[in-house]
């Protein structure tokens, strides 16, 4: 029997993960909804930028421990901590790609995935000094 505590639905697991980035000053946060789109490998893809390799660990830490915090989950599968440019964290439903800002510019998702409805996340005034 599952626990509904533990198994969330799609829409509240990416409201955690943009928590989890935030926490840690994740920049130009959007979700792209992709639950409208055929063939899409995911409901959402939830994406920020990192200013550092540092700071793209601490943003990649910050969400495992929200989503491990609140809904119990851990990432089916990750990618990319050794290489230090993009992580990937895959929660199946949600995908959260943690980028630094060129490499975001770069590969572009938001480009590929152009027909996703995009919510961007306004940073708090306090992040803007």
């Amino acid at each position: 029997m599952k626990s509904t505590l533990v198994r969330q639905d799609s829409d509240t697991l990416a409201e955690v993960v943009v928590r989890g980035m935030q926490e840690r000053k994740g920049t130009d946060i959007v979700v792209l909804n992709l639950k409208e789109l055929k063939n899409a490998v995911a409901d959402y893809f939830v994406i920020c930028s990192a200013n550092s390799d540092t700071q793209l660990d601490a943003l990649a830490r910050s969400v495992e421990e929200e989503v491990e915090k609140l809904t119990g989950q851990s990432p089916w599968q990750t990618e990319g901590r050794t290489n230090r440019e993009w992580v990937l964290l895959d929660y199946v439903d949600v995908v959260v790609h943690v980028f630094l800002r060129d490499r975001r510019q770069f590969y572009a998702l938001e480009e590929l995935w152009g027909d996703a409805e995009f919510t961007y996340i306004e940073e708090p005034a306090e992040a803007s000094r």
